[in-house]
């Protein structure tokens, strides 16, 4: 187990700074197993395992720490307006201001461009191709997903394909989460360019692990690519996310991030 504090619940309010702060000094250590599946009544972000998820942190971070600014500053000033012009009070400060209407309008302006700027540069980067090391296909049935490692295919051996279904509650194994265990898992080196290409066939369906950072649409008839680096191995767990049918619960998306010697292993024992 690894000691270090989660990214879930942090936003970067001094509150919470504060008393994260106390907690530490407390305890001393606080040792947290990274959050790579839901949990009940999950409120938060699961921890990231990709640069993309880690992008989509930091932004969401720097938002609610705006949000909390304005939401202060908004019921600071509606309050002081509800008590100073309650009735007949003061109706000279009910005059025209020119100063106020370009500070509240100059104001928004500037907060949107500060988010805007990194929010569009989180967008370019997810949609940035690089030359992969690992091709994997993923195509989405109902109800389960079929996935195809084809750069290891020759004229004498066949790309390598499996269809990773979901375990029943009652074949579980001690420690199985329910609805999210699969079969067969998808297997990644770590620290690899992988391009992942998605497609479908029948209905849409969609591709998603939350601690990937990642939601692609599985269609019919096309195919969808992605960049895929994932920094840290681990078990990380998703489910599809597109209404697909009566069993559109019941489709999940194991992905277990290896070692490169273990992934060349695995390889080979297929």
């Amino acid at each position: 187990m690894r000691s270090y504090v989660s990214n879930t619940f942090g936003c970067k309010a001094v509150l919470m700074g504060f008393l994260i702060s106390v907690i530490m000094s407390a305890s001393g250590s606080l040792n947290v197993v990274k959050n790579d599946y839901p949990e009940p009544w999950q409120v938060c972000l699961q921890d990231p395992a990709t640069p993309v998820m880690e992008g989509i942190i930091n932004l969401y971070h720097d938002i609610f720490f705006i949000l909390i600014i304005i939401t202060v500053l908004v019921t600071y000033i509606l309050i002081r307006a509800i008590i100073l012009f309650t009735g007949n009070q003061h109706p000279e400060s009910t005059t025209h201001g020119e100063t106020i209407e370009i500070v509240w309008t100059v104001t928004p302006a500037l907060l949107l461009m500060f988010i805007g700027v990194p929010s569009f540069t989180l967008l370019y980067s997810m949609d940035e191709v690089i030359d992969p090391a690992v091709t994997v296909k993923a195509i989405g049935h109902q109800w389960y997903w079929t996935y195809e490692y084809s750069d290891y295919a020759s004229n004498e051996t066949e790309s390598i394909v499996f269809d990773s279904y979901m375990v029943p509650e009652d074949d579980l194994e001690p420690g199985g989460l329910r609805l999210l265990e699969v079969d067969n898992r998808l297997v990644l080196p770590v620290n690899t360019h992988v391009r992942l290409i998605v497609s479908a066939a029948d209905v849409l369906h969609s591709w998603t692990v939350p601690s990937f950072g990642i939601k692609i649409d599985a269609i019919p008839g096309r195919l969808n690519q992605l960049s895929l680096f994932v920094k840290r191995e681990g078990v990380f767990y998703g489910q599809c996310s597109e209404i697909c049918g009566v069993n559109h619960g019941f489709m999940p998306i194991v992905v277990e991030v290896v070692s490169m010697p273990k992934y060349l292993s695995w390889i080979a024992a297929q």
